[in-house]
Order: structure tokens, then sequence, then C-alpha cells
């Protein structure tokens, strides 16, 4: 019997992450879910145990270089080399483009884009022992036309496509794939605190979507369970959006 592969998910202890992270356990793969918060990170890994999976949570803070490697290694060591890795944690904000300061931007590089780079470049060399990966990296539906107030945010989460696609090219004779999801408009805590703090009206953003709801986490779990499927080795340096319809 092929052994399990293990999973990475980072910014997985509540939405997005969490949910991928549950999607993943559900599925069989062993899962480490990395998170800044380390309590609710484990907390959410015993929820997967409960469940009959196998998941332990660490605190990582993805702009840690030394924090990543260690935690990676003893991934490897207790779960099993990690062949998955879902890069979720990510900052966002919205300052009027004046008003960001170099702390701001630079804030917003290093969670979304150089903590990317971080966990791609200390998992991938699992993935070459194993001649065999899958990388989904989330990004963000803004990439697509821009968003104001966001400035920094959505120049990192671009950062975030290129870096996908170069990966994409230079790691796909080796067994590995690399893609990317852009999510838009799902109902998460991050999205509720930007609709409490006036930045997001839930209801003009309800009836921009054609499909007539909110997306769920579970719809990004979903499309992640796929990119890191067997069925989906032939798909990489794709931007797969999942936005109801809303950016096609």
């Amino acid at each position: 019997m092929t052994e399990p592969r293990t999973a990475i998910v980072t910014g997985a202890a509540s939405g997005l992450g969490r949910a991928i992270a549950e999607r993943f356990g559900a599925d069989g793969r062993h899962v480490a879910l990395f998170d800044l918060n380390g309590e609710a990170a484990a907390t959410a890994a015993d929820g997967i145990v409960a469940k009959g999976g196998r998941a332990i949570g660490y605190r990582v803070d993805v702009t840690d270089r030394a924090a990543i490697e260690t935690a990676v290694a003893d991934v490897a060591t207790t779960l099993g080399a990690p062949t998955i890795l879902v890069n979720d944690a990510g900052l966002t904000g919205f300052q009027p483009f004046l008003e960001i300061t170099v702390d701001d931007w630079n804030a917003r590089i290093d969670v979304n884009l150089t903590g990317t780079f971080h966990c791609c470049q200390v998992v991938i060399p699992h993935m070459l022992d194993a001649g065999w990966g899958r990388i989904v990296n989330i990004s963000s539906s803004s990439t697509h036309s821009g968003v104001a107030r966001m400035t920094h945010y959505v120049a990192s989460k671009s950062g975030v496509n290129g870096l996908s696609k170069s990966l994409a090219l230079e790691f796909a004779p080796r067994g590995i794939t690399v893609n990317v999801i852009p999510p838009g408009f799902i109902d998460t805590p991050m999205t509720r605190r930007s609709v409490e703090e006036g930045m997001v009206d839930f209801e003009r953003s309800l009836a921009t979507t054609p499909v007539g709801r909110a997306g769920r986490a579970e719809d990004i779990a979903a499309a992640c369970a796929f990119f890191a499927s067997e069925e989906a080795s032939y798909i990489t340096g794709q931007i797969l959006g999942v936005n109801g319809g809303r950016n096609t």
C-alpha cells in the first residue's frame, strides 16, 4: 500500500487555510498546519485527528526562514517528507496609496510574496527527492483588475502569480506542478472583518457575483484538492479563478 502523501498548509489555523487542511485530512493526506497562531493551528489539527486523520499544528511565521526550515524538518521526520504545499498565509490591508509607509509595504511583501518564496524553496528539495510534488499558491482575484487602497496587497499577490508561473516552468520536468488559485468574494473571517470595517460592501459584492452566492472556504479547498491529485499532473503554471464568475 502506498504511504499517504504529506501536505503543508500555511495560514492553516482559520479561514481558507483551515478548510484546505481539513479537506486534505479527509482525503487521507497527512497534514502539517503552519500558522502564526500556533495554539489555533494545534486546535485545527486536533479537529482533523478527531475525524481519523493525521495532523500536527506548528507555530510558524512565514517571514522567518529559520523557523520554516525547523518546522519542515520536523514534518519530514514526524509525518513524512512533504510533497504537497499550499501557501495560504497572507496579510491584507486597506490604505490610501499616499499613506502607505515603507513598513506597510514591506510587511505585505514579506508575508505574501517572500513568505511564499521561503516555503517553496525549503519544501521543493523534498519534492525533488520524491520525483513528485504539488504546489498551490493562493493569490487574490484583486490581481485581475487592481483594487483602490490595496496597492501593497495587490502588488504582493501579483508577484505570487509571477513566481508561480516561473516555478512551474523550472520544475515541470522534475514531476512538480505549480498552480495558483486567486479566490474571489469568499465568506471568511477576513472578509467579515473587512465588511465590519466598512471596506467591503457584502450585499453589493453578492449582487455582482453571477452564481448568486458568496464563495465558501470549501470551494477553494476543493480546487486545492484537485490540483494536489494525480489527475492534475498535466496542469501546471495555471491561474484558476474560483470566484463565482466575477472574473472571467
